[in-house]
């Protein structure tokens, strides 16, 4: 664990639950194990953050991530009800391995500090690899504040393409602007279009399935109206 306090400056990603009844034990606070189970489940967010379906993403670099290493650090207990957010970055990059550093929060109290190591290897052969160029660059350009996506804007017929990966067309989609967002890998992540109308509004908002609930196609959206400013 790094040996700076964690606080909620340090991190750009947070991921926001509640703590369920189940998780709670007779002492009426989290049962520990449950604070891996919070930090893995922002892990999924995380990566959607970052525009990547996970197992897709991960296969289309060669590689998956195997967990070498995960320390929870406590320093106060969550009860039955509490709104937590879980914090992630990460914190290091080595030659086939990933520092991940989480802090669990109530408000501005930090309650636990999680470190996770992960290595990036061979999925048959067990064996480490190098982490990927593009992998290793999208995760520090997030970390510093970059976006994640590229962002184009054009007719149909420039864009029908990826379109078409992320939902069927329509009759009003000639004739009408569209903007496509693309994650790290080239691959189509959402899609919003507008037409010509009074009060051009952006409509067919569109997202990769497994990217569900990251917001992506209201960032397409957005993109479109400012006239594909990002």
């Amino acid at each position: 664990m790094a040996e700076q306090a964690l606080d909620r400056s340090q991190f750009r990603f947070f991921h926001r639950l509640r703590v369920r009844w189940a998780e709670v034990d007779l002492q009426k606070i989290v049962f520990n194990p449950h604070y891996l189970m919070y930090v893995d489940t922002a892990l999924g967010d995380y990566w959607r953050a970052l525009a990547l379906p996970y197992e897709p993403s991960l296969k289309a670099m060669g590689g998956d991530l195997y967990v070498r290493k995960s320390t929870l650090e406590f320093h106060a207990s969550a009860e039955y009800d509490d709104l937590l957010d879980v914090a992630l970055r990460c914190a290091r990059i080595g030659n086939s391995s990933l520092q991940l550093v989480s802090g669990i929060f109530r408000d501005e109290q930090l309650l636990v500090g999680a470190e996770l190591v992960y290595v990036f290897a061979d999925p048959v052969a067990k064996r480490a690899l190098p982490v990927p160029a593009v992998l290793r660059d999208l995760l520090l350009g997030y970390e510093a504040g970059q976006s994640v996506v590229q962002t184009r804007i054009g007719s149909w017929g420039e864009l029908q393409n990826q379109i078409k990966a992320l939902r069927p067309s329509d009759g009003q989609d000639e004739g009408a602007l569209h903007c496509v967002l693309s994650n790290a890998l080239g691959e189509p992540v959402a899609s919003a279009r507008l037409l010509e109308t009074a009060q051009p509004r952006p409509d067919a908002l569109a997202v990769a399935r497994l990217l569900r609930g990251s917001g992506w196609e209201d960032v397409a959206a957005q993109a479109l109206l400012a006239g594909g400013a990002n």
